[in-house]
Parts: structure tokens; sequence; C-alpha cells
């Protein structure tokens, strides 16, 4: 499971529902990232890369950021328009990059599934084929979603988590795991989890 960065930052796809549903949670996601980012500088670094969707169509991904500040300012200027979810595209996005240079991670955050299912499991099979585990942070409890999103990180050998609205730290604690086994390995995540790291413990656990 650990990632093989050979002594390169490790890399690290943050990809975010932006449809209407998310907007009240979307401000909180831009804080968190910018945590995200100096725990992986401790043990190593990172590069990110942002995904989002929106409205009729629209995917966009930013160029690959090493400054968590950037990406935050990025990540202030989008509004959530309405649409339906896209995350096929999301996961095309993520095996065209592995296939470039590796990635050791993708993180999702959404709280609905509307596609093929079938597709969705197929892209995440094919990134589990890559070593490229899903982590998906589930906002609501949305039936159709938690199958899909269950199956999704379980195809690609990642982790699928369900959060309330009142998560906010636990999600950030999650997501600093993330990056740490992205920039540090299993090795990494396991240090930091003996040291009293709930949010390592919990994703180990979910690893496991």
């Amino acid at each position: 499971m650990a990632p093989t960065t050979g002594g390169a930052r490790g890399r690290l796809i943050f990809a975010l529902d932006a449809t209407m549903s998310r907007q009240p949670t979307w401000d909180r996601a831009c804080h968190i990232q910018a945590d995200m980012f100096a725990e992986a500088d401790a043990v190593g670094g990172l590069d990110m890369q942002l995904v989002y969707f929106r409205g009729f169509g629209e995917c966009r991904a930013s160029k690959w950021i090493s400054d968590g500040g950037r990406l935050g300012e990025m990540m202030t200027r989008i509004d959530c328009r309405a649409g339906r979810t896209q995350i096929a595209k999301v996961l095309a996005r993520a095996l065209d990059e592995t296939r470039r240079q590796p990635v050791q991670a993708l993180v999702y955050v959404g709280d609905a599934m509307e596609e093929n299912v079938d597709l969705l499991g197929e892209r995440a099979g094919q990134l589990g084929l890559l070593k490229v585990p899903v982590f998906i942070f589930q906002e609501r409890r949305d039936p159709a979603a938690t199958r899909a999103f269950a199956e999704i990180a379980r195809l690609s050998g990642g982790a699928h988590l369900t959060l309330d609205g009142a998560a906010g730290a636990e999600l950030a604690r999650l997501l600093k795991a993330v990056a740490v086994y992205a920039a540090g390995g299993r090795k990494a995540l396991a240090d930091r989890s003996a040291k009293g790291d709930g949010g390592a413990r919990l994703l180990l656990e979910k690893l496991s």
C-alpha cells in the first residue's frame, strides 16, 4: 500500500464536488486544505492538483502546485453552481495523470452520486491496479452515494469515510492523515499514529 516516490515529492489529487448542495461546506474545505500541506511538508513535501466540477458539464483541474497558500486562493475564487455529479471525469483525470507520472492518492469530497456505478467501479479498479487509492469523504448520508463511494474505495484500495455536518475537526484530521500518507507512505502514517494522531490511526484502520 505504501506509495513509492523514490525520494521525489508525493503527488495528490484533491477533488471536490462544487455543485450547489456543497455550498454550506465549501468555505470549510478551503481552510482545511492548507493544513494538509503543512502536515505533508513535515514528512517530505507534497504537490497537489485541485479538481472540481459544477454546473452543466464543467470540470476543471489546476496545475500541480506545491504552495498551499496559492491553492487556497484558487479555491476561494470558486463558487458552487447547480448541476449533476461528474465523478467519472475525476477518476479519468486521475488515471491520465498517473500514466504520465505516478500519483500517490486521490482525495474526493462530495455528498451525492448521479452516475453509472459500473463505469465508476471500472475506473476505480484501474486506479487500484496503478496503486492509486481513492480516499472518499462523504458529507450527508445519501444511501446511493454511500454504496457507490464504498465500492470506489474498495476497488481502488482506498477508504470511505462518512462525515456529518458537525465533523469539521474530524475531516481536517483525516485529510491531514491522507496528505501524510501521500507524502511519506504507510510508514509515515504509522509513525503519526504511534505518536497519538487520531486521524492517522483511523486511516490505518480503514486501510487494513
